[in-house]
């Protein structure tokens, strides 16, 4: 054989091997992906004590990396819990008190800064997938909040005109729910692919399992626990996806991957709104069922396996983290409300601070320090079709590490520790200053001309 030959041969088979071969990335910042479900319950998953539902890639995560036992939403709703997580700063700094619609028109300021913000000036490339629910408008969409690429549904799937954005554009009118769940994965397996050598920023949002609820053909039917448990388990293969995509490429030692929530499950839908597991009440709700969430992480060879962490963590406290992995400044401008967690992820350590402050809306309900909680007085509420009926309540304390589920009322018993409590709450909100006035996310229609007509007609019959 001549040399020209064999050298040709032995480039052939350099360039068919190098296609086999994991991509590298040239930075050492890590890529982040986060995985964000809508409505989950505490009780949904099997590393939390589900039964009935089977998670193993979801529990994968909880033995290779670490479990949060006590990690709290910033709220027990949609937008402002969302609003917590992306700028690490308490909703009500911000007037995000309540949920957004497609007839909002308002939003998130732009003036505020989200950890994808941060990234990108790290050099991240930056994409969100799935539920955004942060003001729909162009100038409040996730392009203009330091993300590079969306696709999907920019408010609940519950709402009227539920779209797919691309963007800035509509991609489809006809959403067919039943593949939401494996339309975000495919979107976001993409994503992974696409980002070449930079570091990268994976927001993947779901929108399941907020009602109303969908499986894809291959999942319905595949759990113990009805439609539900099947969007749960469709949910886990869409971890296991990404998960195999990031070890195809040979990035799992190079990308911190979290689970989370954004708030406690929908109890008020019954079969359809999944499980609080040993917690007291869910969503809308300050009881720890609408606001403690089933949050996990994993890094190979950085997150020891198998770590359970008890203490306080919350979704605000992301951002200061991520600030802390990537080298970068926290904002001096403004108040962060959420801690550092990376003792907490990498060495075995505990995070700063044990207090937290409870809003259900512009209303601060309850407070927590050193794991004790205590809640003002509530009058309660009578039940409607999109929330839970709850009994009126005195003021109440309770202990969490000993009674997470908060059936013992300790005020009594305890005068001392409930008024150092009330002290403690009323100094935390003392210390907020004046927040701003909540954000009209829907005005009421002028029905006027029907009153009129009414009228009119009345006065016709006379």
């Amino acid at each position: 054989m001549k040399k020209s030959s064999l050298i040709f041969c032995f480039s052939l088979l350099f360039f068919a091997c190098k296609e086999t071969l994991p991509t590298e990335q040239k930075s050492e910042l890590p890529n982040i992906v986060f995985i964000f479900t809508d409505d989950l319950g505490y009780g949904d998953l099997g590393c939390f004590g589900a039964t009935d539902i089977t998670t193993p890639h979801i529990d994968r995560m909880a033995k290779e990396g670490i479990k949060f036992t006590s990690f709290l939403s910033a709220s027990p709703v949609c937008s402002p819990s969302r609003a917590g997580l992306l700028t690490g700063r308490m909703p009500q700094r911000m007037g995000i008190n309540s949920v957004f619609f497609p007839e909002s028109f308002t939003g998130m300021d732009q003036e505020e800064i989200t950890f994808a913000e941060i990234l990108k000036e790290k050099g991240y490339r930056t994409g969100i997938v799935g539920k955004w629910h942060l003001g729909h408008m162009e100038k409040f969409l996730p392009l203009n909040q330091g993300f590079d690429t969306y696709y999907g549904i920019p408010y609940s799937n519950d709402m009227e005109s539920v779209v797919y954005l691309k963007d800035f554009e509509l991609d489809s009118i006809q959403v067919n729910q039943r593949f939401t769940t494996k339309t975000y994965t495919e979107k976001s397996l993409q994503f992974i692919e696409d980002a070449g050598e930079n570091p990268f920023l994976l927001y993947l949002a779901h929108n399941m399992p907020h009602v109303p609820i969908y499986a894809s053909p291959e999942f319905e039917g595949s759990s113990k626990r009805g439609l539900y448990g099947d969007v749960i388990q469709e949910i886990d293969w869409s971890v296991g996806e990404i998960l195999r995509k990031l070890e195809e490429k040979g990035l799992m030692e190079n990308t911190l991957v979290i689970f989370s929530s954004d708030n406690g499950p929908w109890l008020v839908m019954e079969d359809h709104g999944g499980s609080a597991g040993p917690l007291r009440e869910g969503k809308q709700y300050t009881f720890e069922g609408g606001v403690r969430v089933p949050t996990l992480a994993m890094w190979k060879g950085k997150i020891a396996p198998g770590q359970v962490y008890e203490d306080l963590a919350t979704q605000m406290d992301w951002f200061p983290t991520f600030c802390k992995i990537v080298g970068a400044e926290i904002p001096q401008d403004r108040a962060i409300d959420g801690r550092d967690l990376s003792t907490v992820l990498f060495e075995n350590g505990t995070r700063e601070g044990k207090e937290f402050l409870y809003f259900m809306g512009a209303d601060q309900r309850a407070y927590q320090e050193e794991g004790w909680k205590v809640k003002r007085p509530f009058g309660g509420y009578q039940g409607s079709p999109g929330m839970k009926a709850v009994a009126p309540h005195d003021t109440l304390l309770f202990n969490l590490k000993s009674d997470p589920g908060e059936t013992q009322n300790l005020a009594k018993e305890n005068p001392e520790k409930l008024a150092q409590m009330m002290r403690a709450m009323d100094l935390a909100v003392q210390q907020l200053g004046p927040l701003p006035e909540s954000k009209i996310v829907r005005s009421p229609s002028d029905n006027s001309h029907y009153e009129y007509l009414k009228q009119k007609r009345q006065k016709g019959e006379n």
